[in-house]
């Protein structure tokens, strides 16, 4: 079975990386064929606690001095407006935070993790195996960053990989190469 990965599609992000509000068609693309199969999608978001506590080394500092990015329950820790099943949908950080994942539709899902890749401390893997997927394919924001890191992740736990680069910002020709290095499959959001 096949499962989509949207990959840390938040507001804060879309403001601060290039090229990802461009992306957001054709992740909505992706999303919709997904929903009409009724296929398995797993929304993966990032929340920074105000003391750091949870930031990555290098943003740590950053959060602590008030940088305020993907804040929970803050506007700019929402995914992107149109990608869930439910406009009026919000996150509930105290239950991703906690590890749970929050139910947004019929197999359709938000997740949080505290590192790049979503295998990483989390409870992905098992959530995924649980629903017989075999193939996670990849949406989301700054390739170089959590999308990359979570293809790898995915390769390495015994996952057939497939991404969008339509629906990938930061997504570079190099990247590209490297992932067909290691079977991952690219398709083009009209394949889907």
């Amino acid at each position: 079975m096949l499962a989509l990965l949207t990959i840390d599609v938040q507001e804060d992000f879309a403001r601060l990386i290039s090229g990802t509000r461009e992306c957001v068609p054709a992740m909505q693309s992706v999303l919709a064929a997904f929903r009409q199969r009724g296929l398995p999608i797993v929304h993966v978001v990032r929340f920074y606690l105000a003391d750091g506590s949870n930031a990555d080394l290098c943003r740590k500092e950053s959060i602590r001095n008030g940088t305020g990015l993907v804040t929970p329950g803050s506007e700019g820790a929402e995914l992107v407006a149109g990608l869930t099943p439910n406009p009026s949908a919000r996150l509930d950080a105290d239950l991703l935070l906690s590890g749970g994942f929050q139910e947004l539709a019929k197999n359709e899902w938000a997740m949080y993790k505290p590192r790049w890749d979503a295998f990483y401390s989390t409870p992905l893997e098992e959530h995924l195996r649980k629903l017989g997927v075999t193939t996670v394919a990849v949406v989301g924001c700054n390739f170089p960053n959590c999308p990359r890191a979570t293809i790898y992740g995915a390769s390495m736990r015994d996952f057939h990989v497939a991404i969008f680069p339509g629906a990938i910002s930061g997504m570079y020709e190099k990247g590209l190469a490297e992932l067909a290095n290691i079977g991952v499959s690219t398709m083009s959001c009209e394949d889907v």
